[in-house]
C-alpha cells in the first residue's frame, strides 16, 4: 500500500512534467507477474551452473543487518584509528641468501599497520611483497621530553620495509636505531598473535600466524607488511586461499549486528558499529577495547588518527564492515575465457552505443574489475532465492544435474505467478518437492532475498518480452551516471547470463543537480530546487527548456536565476509560434505556391528549414538536445523573428491577398509552423500541443503522435544561401546605422529613412542585383524591403569618410538619409507616389491596389 501510494504520486508528477508513458499499465517489481519473471531469470542462472554458495567476506551493514553489493555502497571521508602492532617471530628457517640468523629473527617483531583495530582478533596471517626490501632495526634511543611514554623500548628489534622505516620510527618516537641486517620474509615461518598465551583466552589465540606473499602489499604507507584477517577483507581472503590456506580455518568473528561472537576471547559482545539508539551508525567500543588490550599486553608500537575514504551504505549512510558470511553468488569467471559471463558482458559492451561515448570506459572498467555478483541478502522483503538445500549434504535443488529440475522450476514459477513471492514462504516444502526428491523432509528452503539489483536487472524480461507493444532488446536505457554500477550493469550481466547479449541497443546517462554556485543540493543548506514549485510558478515548460539548454552529460547547475533566464527564452519561442498562428489564419491550399515560383527570400527560408531538418534529426538521433535546441532557438529568434518575419510583415499586412509575394510568404510560414511544432514538441510539450490543436483542431490528433515532417531535398540551395549571406551582411550595417539615428531621435522608425549604401565588394553588389531580379523588383525596391525602409540607394565604391561603417564588415558604408515623399496611411512608408491614386489619396499605389481588390471582393 505504501509503494502504491508513491507510484500514484510519481505518476501524477511525471504527467505534470509532460512525460509520456503507459500510465494505466506501469511495471512494478512487486507485481506477481514481475516477481515470477524474476524467479524465472534467477533459476535460469541456477540451471546453467552459474550460481554457487560461498563463504567469503562481504560488505555488511550492521545497522541494516544485511550484505550490500558494490552498487549499494558510497564512500565518505572518515577519521579512523590507526595502529602499528608488533607480531613476535615464533619460527624461522634457513634459506639461501638470508642475511639474518635465527637468533636475530626470533628476538624480533614484524610490524603491521592497520586502520581497523577491531580486526586484530581476526588476524590469521601477515602478507609481504617479495619485491620489497626489508630490514631488522634495533631501537637505540627514544625521543626525549615527551608528555607520554612511548610503547617501544630501547633494544627492541623491529622488522619493516626499509623505505618505510623513517616514518615508522617517527611515529613510534624512535630517536636513533641501527639497521642490523636485511630480512627476507620467507625466512620467517610463523609469528605469534599479540594475544597468544594470555590468561583468560583459553588458548583462543594460540595459533601460528604464517607469512604469505601477496602482490597487494605496497610501500605507499604503513610498514610494508599487511595485517591479514581473511574474515574481514577481500584481498585478505584472496591471498589466504591463493597461498593454499584452508577455507574452514577462516573464523566467523562478528554477528549480524557487528558485535563479536560470544566465543571471541576478551571482546565478546563488543560492537564495531552501534546499531541502536541515537548513536546508531557511530563507532562502537570494539576499536578502543582492542587497542587497550594491545597496550596491556605490550603488542602496540604506536597509534594515531587517519583521514581516509571509507565505505558507507547509501541507504542508512552508516559505515560498513567486511564480514565473513555464507552467501550466494553468480560466477563471473575469467575475462580470457570466452564462455565466462564476464567475457560475454565485456563483448556485449562493445555492441552498445554509449552516450556520452566516453562512458563506455566506465562500464567496461567496472565489469572487468568487479568480483563475483553477490546476489543474496538477509532481508524480510523482496523476491526470494527459490532454492532448496539438503540438510546433510548441502546439495542444492533445482540443480543443473537433476532430471526433475525443470518440473520443480515450473512449480515454483507457477506458485509465485499466482500468489506472489510470499508463496515461497507459505507453501510447505513437501508441496514443492513431492515427486521431485525421495524425502522432502531432508531439504530446507533458502530464505535469503535476491539482491534488488537482480530485480532491476531482470526488468527487460518482464517489460520488453511480456508486452506485445515492446521489443527486445530495448532501444535505449536512460538513467543517471551512477547506474553504470547499478541498473545498467545489473541488466547487462543478467541478460548476458541468460541470453548472451545486452538488453539494450543504446545507453544514455546524465549528471546530477547542483545549485547555481556548483554546490550539491542539501536541505540543510536550503539550496534545493523543487520541480513542483517551479512548475507551479512558471510552468513545466520552463523546466523542460532548462534541460534542453543544458549539457546533461555533466552535473547541472540550477537555481532561481537560471530558471528565470529560461522564462525569457520560452516567451520568445512562444511569441514566434503565436505570430505564425495569427498570420496563418485562413490559409488554404489554394494559396500555396510551389518553391520554384517563390521570391528568393522565401526560397532562402526554405533552405534554412532544410538545413535545420538535418540538424534536428541528427541531434535527436545522438541525443544532443542542447545542440539541436540551440539551433532551433537561434532560427526562431534570428532567422524568423528578427529577419524573415520582420521583412515580410509589410507584405503580410499590406500586399493584396492575391499577391504572389504574400501567398509565398504564407506558404513558407505554413512549412515553418509544421516543422517547428514537431521539432519543439519533445521539449515544449504543452505549448506545441496547444499550438497544434489551435490551428488544426482536436480532431487532427496530437502533435506528439506524428513524425517529423519530410523536408524535400530540393529545398537546399547553397548558391542561394551564399547570395543571401552577402545581402544580410549589408543589411546588418544598415540596421546598425539606423539604430543610431533612432537613438539620436533623428528618425522615429526605419520607415522614415531612405539610406544611401556603398558596397565596394563586387560580390555584394552582384548578389543584391541577382536577388532583386529574382524578386521582380528594382535594386532600390528590393533593398527597401530588406532594410524595412521606405527607400534605398545602392552605389559602388567605398563611400564618403563620414559614412557609417562596422569594424567587422568590410566594404560597406551607409549614410542614413531621410525618405522623400508623403507617409502612406496604411503601410506607413514614405513615398513620393502617395496620393497618386484619386480613389485612395492617402495611400501608396501598392496599398491602393490592395484595398481596391479587397473592396471588390467584399462588394464595396
Amino acid at each position: 500500500a505504501y509503494a502504491d501510494k508513491w507510484v500514484e504520486v510519481q505518476r501524477e508528477e511525471f504527467k505534470r512534467l509532460g512525460v509520456t508513458g503507459e500510465w494505466d499499465a506501469p511495471y512494478t517489481t512487486m507485481a506477481f507477474s514481475a516477481e515470477a519473471a524474476i524467479v524465472d531469470e534467477f533459476l535460469k542462472f541456477v540451471l546453467t551452473g552459474q550460481v554457487y554458495r560461498g563463504s567469503k567476506p562481504v560488505m555488511w551493514s550492521p545497522v541494516e543487518q544485511t550484505a550490500l553489493a558494490e552498487a549499494e555502497v558510497e564512500y565518505h571521508d572518515v577519521t579512523s584509528h590507526q595502529i602499528w602492532v608488533k607480531f613476535r617471530v615464533s619460527n624461522a628457517q634457513d634459506i639461501p641468501g638470508a642475511q639474518t640468523d635465527f637468533d636475530q629473527l626470533l628476538e624480533a617483531n614484524v610490524v603491521i599497520w592497520t586502520t581497523t583495530p577491531w580486526t586484530i582478533p581476526g588476524n590469521r596471517a601477515i602478507a609481504f611483497n617479495p619485491g620489497i626490501k626489508y630490514g631488522i632495526y634495533r631501537v637505540d634511543e627514544l625521543v626525549e621530553g615527551l608528555e607520554f611514554e612511548p610503547w617501544v623500548r630501547p633494544g627492541e628489534r623491529l622488522i619493516v620495509a626499509d623505505s618505510l622505516w623513517e616514518s615508522v620510527a617517527t611515529t613510534a618516537k624512535v630517536a636513533a636505531a641501527t639497521r642490523l641486517a636485511g630480512v627476507n620474509p620467507k625466512s620467517i615461518v610463523f609469528c605469534a598473535h599479540p594475544f597468544r598465551g594470555l590468561d583468560g583466552a583459553d588458548g583462543y589465540y594460540d595459533f601460528d600466524v604464517p607469512m604469505l606473499a601477496g602482490d597487494h602489499v605496497t610501500e605507499e604507507a604503513g610498514t610494508g607488511f599487511v595485517h591479514t584477517a581473511p574474515s574481514h577483507g577481500q584481498e585478505d581472503f584472496e591471498v589466504w586461499l591463493k597461498t593454499g590456506q584452508a577455507l574452514d580455518a577462516i573464523p566467523d568473528m562478528v554477528d549480524p549486528r557487528g558485535a563479536y561472537y560470544p566465543d571471541v576471547a576478551f571482546f565478546a559482545g563488543e560492537q564495531v558499529i552501534r546499531t541502536e539508539g541515537k548513536k546508531s551508525g557511530q563507532e562502537g567500543g570494539a576499536n578502543k577495547t582492542v587497542i587497550a588490550k594491545l597496550i596491556e599486553t605490550g603488542g602496540l608500537l604506536a597509534r594515531g588518527r587517519f583521514r581516509h575514504s571509507y565505505p558507507h551504505s547509501w541507504r542508512s549512510k552508516a559505515p560498513l564492515i567486511f564480514r565473513n558470511t555464507p552467501q550466494w553468488f553468480i560466477r563471473l569467471g575469467d575475462a580470457n575465457d570466452p564462455a565466462s559471463l564476464r567475457a560475454k558482458a565485456l563483448k556485449a559492451v562493445d555492441t552498445v552505443k554509449w552516450h556520452p561515448a566516453k562512458s563506455i570506459n566506465r562500464i567496461r572498467g567496472m565489469v572487468a574489475d568487479r568480483p563475483d555478483w553477490l546476489i543474496s541478502r538477509q532481508r524480510a522483503w523482496g523476491v526470494p532465492l527459490t532454492l532448496f538445500v539438503h540438510k546433510e549434504t548441502g546439495d542444492v535443488m533445482p540443480s543443473p544435474n537433476a532430471t526433475a529440475s525443470e518440473r520443480l522450476v515450473s512449480r515454483i514459477s507457477d506458485a509465485v505467478r499466482e500468489a506472489g513471492a510470499d508463496a515461497w514462504f507459505t507453501t510447505p516444502v513437501a508441496e514443492f518437492l513431492d515427486g521431485i526428491v525421495d524425502n522432502p523432509d531432508d531439504w530446507e528452503k533458502v530464505e535469503d532475498i535476491l539482491d534488488v539489483w537482480f530485480d532491476s536487472g531482470s526488468t527487460h524480461a518482464f517489460v520488453l518480452e511480456e508486452r506485445e507493444n515492446q521489443h527486445w532488446p530495448a532501444d535505449i536505457y536512460l538513467e543517471g551516471s551512477d547506474q553504470h554500477r547499478g541498473w545498467f550493469q545489473s541488466s547487462l550481466l543478467e541478460a548476458c547470463g541468460t541470453r548472451g547479449e545486452a538488453p539494450y541497443k543504446e545507453v544514455l546517462t546524465h549528471g546530477f543537480l547542483l545549485d547555481e554556485d556548483g554546490r550539491k543540493m542539501s536541505k540543510s543548506l536550503g539550496n534545493t530546487v523543487d520541480p513542483q514549485q517551479v512548475t507551479q510558478e512558471f510552468g513545466a515548460e520552463i523546466l523542460r527548456l532548462w534541460v534542453a539548454t543544458s549539457d546533461y552529460s555533466q552535473d547541472l547547475r540550477v537555481g532561481p536565476n537560471i530558471i528565470k533566464a529560461n522564462v525569457d527564452a520560452y516567451r520568445r519561442l512562444r511569441n514566434t509560434i503565436r505570430y505564425l498562428l495569427g498570420a496563418l489564419a485562413g490559409f488554404s491550399e489554394d494559396e500555396r505556391v510551389a518553391p520554384e515560383g517563390m521570391p528568393g527570400l522565401e526560397r532562402f527560408t526554405l533552405h534554412r528549414l532544410a538545413e535545420l531538418d538535418e540538424i534536428v534529426r541528427r541531434s535527436t538521433e545522438t541525443y544532443d538536445f542542447k545542440g539541436g535546441f540551440g539551433q532551433l532557438f537561434n532560427f526562431c529568434t534570428n532567422d524568423l523573428s528578427a529577419f524573415y518575419l520582420d521583412i515580410r510583415k509589410d507584405a503580410l499586412y499590406c500586399d493584396a491577398p492575391s499577391s504572389l509575394r504574400r501567398r509565398a510568404c504564407r506558404t513558407v510560414m505554413d512549412a515553418a509552423f509544421a516543422r517547428l511544432t514537431a521539432w519543439l514538441a519533445p521539449v515544449m510539450t504543452f505549448t506545441m500541443e496547444e499550438a497544434w490543436t489551435m490551428r488544426y483542431g482536436a480532431e487532427a490528433g496530437s502533435v506528439h503522435l506524428g513524425a517529423y515532417p519530410r523536408t524535400p531535398e530540393d529545398w537546399r540551395d547553397e548558391a542561394l544561401a551564399a547570395r543571401w549571406a552577402h545581402v544580410r551582411k549589408v543589411r546588418r550595417t544598415v540596421n546598425k546605422a539606423l539604430e543610431l539615428e533612432r537613438a539620436d531621435k533623428r528618425i522615429g522608425s526605419s520607415l522614415e529613412a531612405g539610406p544611401r549604401v556603398w558596397a565596394a565588394d563586387a560580390d555584394d553588389r552582384a548578389a543584391i542585383a541577382a536577388e532583386a531580379k529574382a524578386a521582380g523588383q528594382s535594386v532600390e525596391q528590393f533593398l527597401a524591403d530588406v532594410f524595412i525602409t521606405s527607400q534605398a540607394k545602392l552605389e559602388d565604391g567605398e563611400g564618403p569618410a563620414e559614412a557609417f561603417r562596422l569594424d567587422d564588415v568590410a566594404g560597406v558604408a551607409v549614410i542614413a538619409e531621410k525618405a522623400e515623399g508623403k507617409r502612406c496611411a496604411r503601410s506607413w512608408r514614405v513615398l513620393p507616389e502617395v496620393g497618386s491614386d484619386e480613389r485612395y489619396p492617402d495611400l501608396s499605389l501598392r496599398d491602393a491596389e490592395a484595398v481596391a481588390e479587397w473592396d471588390a471582393a467584399n462588394g464595396r
